[in-house]
């Protein structure tokens, strides 16, 4: 189904590797609230690992800030491929159900915990959170959250925080990227995709090569140098443009796109894995396509990497802020991504906007790879009329098939942050 609010503001971009970080335990659990209670908040449920049938919008308790935390009204939330894992129970140590999904969103500062300093009561914010992003009030530590720029909307925060900041700690923290290099991308449509294209813009001489399905070439080709359809081969495609290949790749894909993309780098190139959307096919977990994907992986001789002189990394964005503490590195990147955007040097390109009962039709546009930028979930945003509707619980039979390549021609294998 095709969203009624297209907001397509301009070039923006994500994902994460399946990698993820372990639930935070009791707030997940739904309580039983009275219907005149007021202190009670629409959230989106999932109820159990499996089909978009798994979701649900429904009233539960409030949360309350403790200290240290941050109460936030929210407005709009990212709706990212991770999420898509996350229903399927196809991410590492998945937490336990029912629980709120999403990691970040954007909205006012409604309360303060105690010893809970550095903003006031409606301050404009965005934030990430270790699940509970898709409701209407959220609380997270302070060190998570951060206040907007004057000029950015909400669906522009909520799109802004994961796939700029991935992409920005990728390029220059993981690969240093300088003037004069080359980067591939795959999934160029996408959020981390187009994040990725901005920044680059943001150094002379850059050549950035991505991969996308062909219905979105016209879209994006002025963020791109080089753009194939992502079912050409397309490591002959670069290799014919610059056949020393390129000095950094960015895999949201792996699979056999691993051996692939350590075979384009030059020398002192770096290959980033980020994510894993080779694993997805159907709705549901298919152990099949999960061992596909793992058995295409090439395996890696650090003997070969030595005498190639390559290095091979990976990125978690999630894993970084809530299980390795690194929050003071996470703040430094974002004051340093505020002030490109209020340099109008980058900005989100939000692909659509969804009411919170719309999100199972927006999941399944994102599985789909139909989006460009980021799909939000506006919390304020009345339902279409028939749109959150039984149309997309659909059947679970024979989920467990292959997508065929060439059935695809009209989707994109999103990275995990999209």
């Amino acid at each position: 189904m095709k969203p009624t609010d297209m907001a397509k503001e301009g070039t923006e971009m994500t994902e994460e590797t399946e990698h993820m970080i372990e639930k935070n335990g009791a707030k997940e659990t739904e309580t039983v609230v009275s219907a005149g209670d007021a202190k009670e908040m629409r959230a989106v449920i999932l109820s159990g690992f499996g089909g978009l049938n798994k979701l649900r919008v429904t009233k539960k308790a409030m949360p309350e800030p403790q200290e240290g935390e941050v109460k936030i009204r929210v407005k709009a939330c990212g709706l990212n491929f991770l999420d898509l894992m996350v229903r399927q129970g196809n991410i590492d140590s998945p937490p336990k159900t029912p629980l709120v999904p999403g990691f970040e969103c954007s909205g006012i500062v409604e309360a303060m915990g105690e010893n809970t300093k550095g903003f006031e009561i409606g301050d404009r914010v965005m934030a990430f959170v270790n699940y509970n992003a898709w409701a209407e009030v959220v609380c997270t530590p302070l060190d998570y959250v951060y206040n907007m720029p004057d000029d950015m909307t909400f669906p522009e925060a909520a799109a802004f925080s994961m796939n700029f900041v991935a992409a920005y700690m990728m390029l220059f923290e993981v690969a240093n990227l300088r003037e004069g290099m080359s980067v591939l991308v795959h999934s160029a449509g996408g959020g981390v995709g187009q994040a990725v294209a901005q920044l680059c813009s943001t150094i002379p001489s850059v050549t950035v090569f991505g991969t996308a399905s062909s219905f979105k070439h016209e879209a994006i080709k002025d963020s791109v140098t080089h753009l194939f359809d992502r079912n050409i081969d397309y490591v002959q495609e670069v290799k014919k443009i610059s056949p020393e290949g390129v000095d950094i790749v960015l895999d949201c894909l792996s699979g056999e796109n691993t051996g692939k993309g350590l075979g384009l780098l030059r020398p002192l190139g770096t290959y980033i894995l980020y994510g894993s959307s080779n694993m997805v096919t159907g709705e549901t977990k298919s152990f099949f396509s999960l061992a596909k994907s793992w058995w295409q992986v090439e395996k890696v001789n650090p003997i070969k990497l030595y005498e190639e002189n390559k290095v091979i990394a990976g990125f978690s964005l999630l894993n970084l802020l809530f299980k390795q503490g690194r929050c003071g590195q996470v703040k430094t990147v974002v004051e340093k991504l505020f002030s490109l955007y209020n340099q109008k040097k980058i900005k989100p390109v939000v692909d659509s906007l969804w009411a919170l009962e719309e999100v199972k039709e927006a999941m399944q546009r994102i599985h789909d790879r139909g989006n460009i930028g980021k799909l939000i979930l506006d919390v304020e945003k009345s339902p279409t009329p028939l749109m959150a509707s039984d149309s997309t619980e659909t059947s679970e039979a024979g989920e467990e098939e292959e997508e065929h390549e060439g059935d695809n021609d009209n989707k994109e294998r999103m990275p995990f942050i999209q």
